[in-house]
């Protein structure tokens, strides 16, 4: 995967602490600033295609990308 998109973040000139919060108030406050983030959806790709596991990434946090991927994974059974 082409990570050129990352150069593009909203969280580059932001220090990283802030899209690995320790609670749930740190997290909506990374998640909105994804959410206007012009490259938030390659983001959330990588984060899942990489099974990152801490951290807000393309605005979904870690429990947010455990339910996309089992979706996935339960479509992709339905399909076969």
């Amino acid at each position: 995967m082409d990570n050129d998109w990352m150069a593009e973040g909203l969280c580059n000139d932001r220090p990283p602490s802030l899209f690995f919060p320790s609670d749930g108030v740190g997290v909506e406050v990374a998640k909105r600033i994804c959410a206007e983030c012009p490259v938030k959806d390659p983001c959330r790709e990588y984060a899942l295609e990489n099974r990152i596991d801490h951290g807000v990434w393309g605005a979904t946090s870690e429990r947010e990308r455990r339910r996309i991927l089992r979706s996935r994974r339960l479509a992709a059974e339905a399909k076969a």
